[in-house]
């Protein structure tokens, strides 16, 4: 969501948006040109029943106007090209001329060059946007299905540092466009087994991409074919049964998160022991108490045993592969390591997080 400004006044406080209605511009253009046409209609009748009015210089002796020269006299005086060969001459009629035809044909200009400009100025603005967006989309982030864990897994890209704008929603469902749209992110609205929809999404220059949906089948579909569009994107995907994992790392998922099993195993451990369990819950929330994360190794940290650092080191990254912080091959840190550490949420004066105060990491030169 973007971030609103803070109120310096009650009024601002409780200020209220409503979100806008989504109509068919085809909708919006028929409904002005409804209300145009009913000004014209109106018009006319209005100098036809008060036709005695008006004099017809077109029509001696007589001079008389009917239907059709009231039909006439209302085209070209709203449209503005006024002939004059019809006119006012009864000072009614030339009151009502100016208080009355004369506001309807400045209505009747602003319905339909207004609906013109609209329409095209909002059309041009839209092409210039979605053409500014994928200029700049590459090196983003993919979310396929914005349900519960696709907005948790948003969240944490954010609060990581994620740019909101570099992320791309991919859901189908019209309730999914309206959530992601009111937090910020722009969305393809679509299938996500589909080619197409997915190459909208820019999946191809993606660098990760979330697959999220709640059936397991969608979720292989999507992951083959993300896959095939994009060889180096690194993949997560969600499963709900455990015995999908194989299948869905053999579609070229490089993660596969088990949520029933990962929700069953925090239910057991809760009733075993609440603690316990309320240590995990407190792990998978963001911003309070412990966090696991992810950091370099520091210059001066390299040559040190995992148990000395100030953080509780839990895995070494290493030649891209994970290793326990007790495994023999990690007992000493080296250079280009990364950390898996276990650290408070928020920095404490107490517990400085290692990597935020300028210092040098073994990957550099």
């Amino acid at each position: 969501m973007h971030d609103l400004p803070g109120a310096t006044t009650a009024s601002h406080s409780a200020k209220v948006a409503l979100p806008d209605v989504a109509r068919s511009p085809w909708w919006e253009l028929a409904r002005r040109m409804l209300a145009a046409l009913a000004i014209l209609v109106g018009t006319m009748l209005l100098v036809y029943f008060d036709r005695a009015g008006y004099r017809d210089g077109n029509d001696p002796p007589y001079f008389k106007v009917d239907l059709i020269d009231s039909i006439y006299y209302t085209t070209v005086t709203l449209s503005t090209t006024g002939y004059g060969d019809i006119a006012p001459v009864a000072p009614h009629a030339r009151l009502i001329n100016a208080f009355i035809i004369t506001p309807l044909r400045i209505a009747f200009l602003v319905l339909l060059i207004g609906t013109t400009l609209e329409v095209l100025a909002s059309q041009g603005r839209e092409m210039f946007r979605v053409a500014r967006w994928r200029k700049k989309m590459g090196a983003h982030v993919v979310v396929v299905g914005y349900g519960t864990k696709g907005r948790s897994a948003v969240e944490t890209l954010v609060n990581n540092g994620q740019d909101r704008e570099a992320i791309v929603i991919v859901d189908p469902s019209q309730l999914a466009l309206e959530e992601a749209h009111s937090d910020g992110l722009a969305v393809v609205t679509g299938d996500a087994t589909r080619r197409e929809v997915l190459r909208r999404a820019g999946v191809q220059t993606a660098t990760k991409v979330i697959i999220t949906t709640d059936r397991d089948d969608t979720n292989v579909l999507s992951t083959l074919t993300v896959r095939q569009l994009n060889p180096d994107a690194w993949i997560v995907a969600a499963v709900r049964e455990q015995e999908n994992v194989a299948l869905m790392r053999q579609s070229g998922a490089n993660s596969v998160i088990t949520s029933s099993d990962a929700v069953g195993r925090l239910l057991g451990l809760s009733s075993m022991s609440p603690m316990l369990g309320s240590v995990m819950e407190d792990l998978l929330t963001y911003g309070e108490g412990l966090e696991v994360a992810e950091r370099d190794l520091l210059v001066s940290e390299v040559g040190k045993p995992p148990q000395s650092l100030p953080d509780q080191v839990i895995a070494v990254v290493r030649d891209e592969k994970v290793y326990r912080y007790f495994d023999p091959v990690v007992t000493l840190l080296a250079r280009g390591d990364r950390l898996i550490v276990v650290r408070p949420a928020k920095e404490l004066p107490w517990a400085p997080r290692p990597g935020t105060h300028g210092e040098d990491t073994s990957d550099e030169e």
